[in-house]
């Protein structure tokens, strides 16, 4: 009989929560967004539970409408990540950057840094996201087709990881002698035309402890499935079905053997929202309570938009009109995939309108509550039916929901041996599991697209 597989999580920081109502409970709100010293708490409460990565997301460019509901991301990922790597010592480091707006030099140079001022703990978190406020501070009219993104992010990362490759660990030859510090000859210098980038000479940063940090995405359309397979060490993805989750799963697995990889290399890590209690019932009032200062009228709105439908047509205490839904039509992809994954759950699970305007219809992420050992099936069943390699924990109050798990759920999971009792390497590559850095990558053609 093999060995159970190890369960990697991943912890999604929010300055007040996952919950939209959680800084309401907090007793000094109005500053959180940018307080380094609550951030280095939930670090440092993470690092204790041994999670292998803290994740920042990111906006990217401008406000969005949570900020005038919620805390909001405010702090540059790379720049918050440089400060926590400094309170904390083992906890891998994920900061969230696009392949749309910048420049892949700016990019690997960032990710390059972190891992070296981190000792090999950086990832870099690939978007190809464009949300209205961020096209409006790059000064963009419109956002770029599907494809486009596509493409404009294969070349990007292809970029990025032949720069992190361009300074060789034997090119720092450091010869008094000779009078030579850098050995030019053994550079990797890029030079590079292509249809949305170019580069020319080597990144300036040398390669970095990780030898190449790692990569994380998410997305769930075919061509994001295809980046990811090809590039990612872990995929993030939003499934509220244990059958989309594993048909996700496999089909990215797939994909990853096509392009000539090991799949149990390739980590597929779903976005969870526990709510604990010591009893199943404690669980729910603390969820009751927290649903119970939100903005209902805000909440339906928003799910009829997510629908297709008006908000009239959402009765709260009956199932969503699903005729209705079905005859309106979203053209944006990543908007109907959201809308699909919401109807797929409500009928897998048989919730009223109520209900599903009370699950996280905004964060996206599957909701689950009972008790420690309840969560902790969940995990693992998930794991075991092969949906999942593990989670992205999304925790409903900051810090309390944080330690709830640390301290109640963690130990569960050891106990079953499905959950690491100490950090066994140096690098968040060694503590994924992920593929060991192999040497540099080929370099992207210098042909024009």
């Amino acid at each position: 009989m093999t060995n159970p597989k190890e369960i990697r999580l991943t912890v999604n920081v929010h300055a007040s929560g996952r919950h939209d109502a959680a800084w309401k409970t907090l007793p000094n709100p109005e500053g959180l967004s940018t307080n380094i010293d609550e951030f280095i708490r939930i670090a440092k409460i993470s690092e204790k539970g041994l999670f292998d990565a803290l994740f920042l997301a990111d906006n990217f460019g401008g406000l969005t409408e949570e900020a005038a509901v919620r805390p909001w991301r405010a702090l540059d990922p790379a720049i918050l990540h440089g400060a926590l790597s400094q309170s904390t010592s083992h906890i891998g480091l994920i900061v969230t950057t696009s392949t749309i707006f910048g420049h892949p030099s700016l990019v690997a140079r960032q990710i390059a840094s972190l891992d070296h001022i981190s000792h090999g703990r950086a990832a870099w978190n690939i978007i190809t996201s464009q949300n209205p406020p961020a096209l409006g501070a790059f000064g963009y009219d419109e956002g770029f087709a599907h494809e486009e993104r596509y493409a404009r992010a294969e070349e990007f990362v292809s970029i990025v990881t032949a720069l992190w490759d361009s300074i060789p660990r034997e090119a720092l030859v450091a010869d008094p002698a000779r009078h030579v510090y850098l050995d030019e000859s053994r550079l990797r210098k890029l030079d590079f035309k292509g249809k949305y980038y170019s580069v020319r000479g080597a990144l300036g940063v040398p390669e970095t402890p990780q030898g190449r940090p790692v990569i994380v995405q998410a997305g769930t359309s075919s061509e994001s499935r295809n980046l990811g397979a090809k590039w990612a060490d872990a995929l993030f993805t939003g499934q509220r079905t244990l059958e989309s989750a594993k048909e996700f799963y496999d089909d990215v697995k797939a994909r990853a053997v096509k392009f000539g990889r090991n799949p149990e290399k390739l980590l597929i890590l779903p976005g969870l929202f526990p709510i604990i209690g010591s009893t199943e019932a404690e669980a729910q009032r603390r969820k009751d309570e927290l649903d119970g200062r939100l903005d209902l009228e805000h909440l339906v709105a928003e799910l009829a938009t997510r629908l297709g439908i008006d908000a009239d047509d959402i009765r709260l205490d009956q199932d969503l009109p699903y005729e209705k839904i079905a005859k309106s039509p979203i053209a944006d992809n990543l908007a109907r995939r959201h809308r699909d994954q919401l109807i797929a759950e409500a009928q897998a699970k048989g919730l009223s309108a109520r209900q599903v305007v009370y699950n996280n219809i905004t964060g996206g992420h599957r909701v689950t509550l009972g008790t420690p050992e309840q969560i902790a099936d969940d995990v693992i069943g998930w794991v075991d039916q092969g949906a999942a390699d593990g989670f992205q924990l999304n925790t409903d109050v900051q810090t309390d929901g944080l330690e709830n798990f640390v301290n109640e759920v963690i130990p569960v999971l050891q106990k079953r041996g499905r959950f690491r009792t100490e950090y066994r390497g140096k690098t968040l590559r060694e503590n994924l599991g992920v593929e060991e850095y192999s040497g540099p990558v080929e370099q992207p053609s210098r042909a024009v697209a």
